[in-house]
C-alpha cells in the first residue's frame, strides 16, 4: 500500500493518533479525535478508522475504550520512529515483581522496531548488574527468546517475580545458574522455580520515566 492511497483526513486522524500517544501515553477517545478533527459526529471517526484499520495501518480492539494501535505500516506512513510499550520495573537484586505501569511509552529505532512484536521495555532498579554497565534506573531493552547462551544477561521468572541477571551455563557443577554482576549477590540456582523470559539487546540509559 502506497502512501497515494491514503486521503489527507486519515492522515490527519493517523498524526493526530501518533501525537496524542506521544504526548499522554495513550490513544486518544472517540470526543479527542472528533475535538482534533473538528467533527462533530462519532460515524466520521469511525468511518475513518475502519479505513485506517483496512490499510492496515492502525489495529483497533473494540472491547477498549482507547484500543487503538498503530501498526508498522502506519508509522512507515507517518515517517515517525515507532512506540514500544513501557512495561514495568524489574530489579536488578533480589528477584520482586514486575510492576504494570500503564499508558508510558517510547520510541524506538527502525531497527528494533522491525523486531517490536518481540521486544520490550523494562526500567532497572537495583544494582546486581553494575559490573554488566546495568545501573538502578537503566531502561533495557528485552528481546523474548526460546534459546539461550552461556553468558547472555536474561531476564527471568524466579517464583513468579522477575529479576535480570546473567545466565551461565557449565559443564561442571552447579552447571546452570544465574549469576549477578555484583560480588555482594549469590547466584541463583537453576530449579523448576526458574524461567527465562527473554534477552537484554541493549541498554537505553537512564529512564526519563517517573517512578
Amino acid at each position: 500500500m502506497g502512501k497515494s492511497s491514503l486521503t489527507e483526513r486519515q492522515k490527519q486522524l493517523l498524526d493526530v493518533i501518533y501525537k496524542y500517544i506521544k504526548d499522554t501515553g495513550y490513544p486518544p477517545s472517540f470526543e479527542e479525535m472528533k475535538s482534533s478533527l473538528g467533527v462533530v459526529s462519532n460515524q466520521s471517526i469511525l468511518d475513518l478508522l475502519v479505513k485506517l484499520e483496512d490499510q492496515q495501518l492502525i489495529k483497533r480492539n473494540e472491547s477498549q475504550a482507547r484500543g487503538i494501535a498503530i501498526l508498522p505500516l502506519g508509522y512507515e506512513v507517518l515517517g515517525k520512529p515507532p512506540f514500544v510499550p513501557f512495561l514495568g520495573i524489574t530489579h536488578a537484586g533480589s528477584p520482586i515483581s514486575a510492576v504494570e505501569i500503564g499508558g508510558q511509552w517510547q520510541t524506538i529505532s527502525p531497527d528494533v522496531a522491525r523486531l517490536q512484536d518481540e521486544v520490550f521495555i523494562l526500567k532497572i532498579s537495583g544494582d546486581s548488574m553494575i559490573n554488566a554497565g546495568i545501573e538502578g534506573g537503566d531502561i533495557v531493552l528485552v528481546k523474548s527468546a526460546k534459546e539461550f547462551s552461556s553468558g547472555d544477561i536474561v531476564l527471568a521468572d524466579v517464583d513468579g517475580e522477575t529479576t535480570v541477571k546473567r545466565f551461565m551455563s557449565e559443564d561442571k557443577p552447579p552447571y546452570l545458574y544465574l549469576k549477578p554482576e555484583n560480588p555482594k549477590y549469590d547466584i541463583i540456582y537453576f530449579t523448576e522455580r526458574v524461567t527465562l523470559k527473554g534477552k537484554v539487546v541493549g541498554i537505553l540509559g537512564k529512564s526519563k520515566i517517573n517512578g
